[in-house]
């Protein structure tokens, strides 16, 4: 991409969706965050279900589902479908309605899935070309979440899809609770920042800014992929315990059911688009329910083109406009249920392999 072409991500407004397990502390985080000064300019979009308990702070009520509160944050329900209140919000602040904001929370519930509302960013069209997701926070609940890893099999995913992990109720569990917990969700995610946060205290700063936020490369282009990848990973360190160059973390045994993991992997040789566009779709149609989150940067015939998807839903590519860093090398983090590293790899080589440079890739 030129320096000269537009930006395509510019001006979209950041989402970030805060999930996690019932009991986790959804409610107390998001009832003192809507009260920050930092958060005078943000829509706090809340399921229908959810209480934030805010009533006392509110000045004015724009229509039955959305309050606007004394610092300027707006506060909105779910009452129908989120791409409709997505939508609903983006109208009003166009025409004045409600007050401009630059960036939207959304808390999914805590049984929730949150696949399919990242996926609605990408699919919509209307949507993603007003919004962008900037990450997935997942809240942990320090002292239950061992149960809930072991008997719900959405709360290792919400861990397996976030991009910010925050451990809650650290203040009442002890010592080897948290170590437990904190080893668990290495094995599960382990490229996800961490905090902790004690009765709901966060800063907003903790929840925004974990995506990519420009097509503009930087010195923070590549923290999108997770604090654990660093750039100058050596292909011997990715391939530590895994000879196909896979990075599966395990110390004890998982406390969920062990078929999560994480994987990073490597390719030194630039990709012809063709194949590596044929070698995704392929994969997506063998085992897209089982590629829970993908992030990277590929080299797509010499430029840095960044890929991300959840499950068989892809955003649209985004090109760099120049390399974020000396490497030039293809990094790519898998989150997988029942996949192994060496499956996806043999894959991609053998697609890569069998489709040449500027040939259009085969039908999936």
């Amino acid at each position: 991409m030129m320096a000269s072409q537009r930006d395509p991500l510019a001006g979209r407004i950041p989402v970030t969706l805060l999930t996690g397990f019932l009991g986790a502390g959804k409610t107390t985080l998001l009832a003192r965050l809507v009260r920050h000064p930092d958060m005078a300019r943000a829509a706090v979009v809340i399921n229908e279900l959810g209480e934030v308990g805010i009533d006392h702070d509110l000045v004015s009520m724009s229509s039955e589902n959305i309050a606007l509160l004394a610092n300027g944050c707006i506060c909105c329900s779910v009452r129908t479908d989120l791409q409709e209140t997505l939508r609903d919000l983006f109208a009003r602040r166009r025409v004045g309605e409600i007050p401009d904001f630059d960036r939207v929370i959304i808390e999914t519930t805590g049984l929730a899935d949150p696949a399919p509302v990242v996926q609605t960013l990408s699919s919509d069209t209307l949507i993603g070309a007003q919004y962008r997701l900037d990450g997935l926070v997942t809240l942990v609940d320090a002292v239950n979440a061992p149960t809930q890893l072991a008997g719900h099999a959405e709360a290792a995913k919400q861990i397996a899809l976030a991009d910010r992990v925050i451990l809650t109720k650290t203040d009442i569990a002890d010592a080897q609770q948290v170590q437990a917990v904190e080893e668990a969700i290495d094995q599960i995610n382990p490229n996800a920042r961490r905090s902790r946060s004690v009765m709901g205290v966060i800063e907003p700063a903790e929840l925004v800014g974990l995506g990519l936020a420009s097509a503009r490369a930087s010195p923070a282009t590549l923290s999108f992929l997770g604090e654990a990848l660093d750039a100058s990973l050596a292909p011997a360190d990715a391939a530590e315990g895994d000879a196909s160059g896979g990075r599966p973390l395990r110390r004890r045994p998982p406390l969920h059911d062990g078929s999560i993991r994480t994987q990073v992997l490597r390719f030194e040789r630039p990709f012809s688009e063709s194949a590596f566009t044929g070698a995704l779709e392929l994969l997506v149609a063998l085992r897209g329910p089982d590629l829970l989150r993908v992030k990277g940067i590929v080299n797509v015939e010499g430029r840095p083109v960044v890929v991300q998807g959840v499950q068989h839903i892809f955003h649209p590519p985004v090109a760099l406009d120049r390399w974020p860093s000396e490497d030039t090398g293809t990094r790519l983090v898998f989150i997988t249920r029942r996949l192994e590293a060496a499956v996806i790899r043999n894959l991609l080589d053998a697609v890569v392999a069998a489709v040449p440079a500027g040939e259009p890739p085969a039908a999936a």
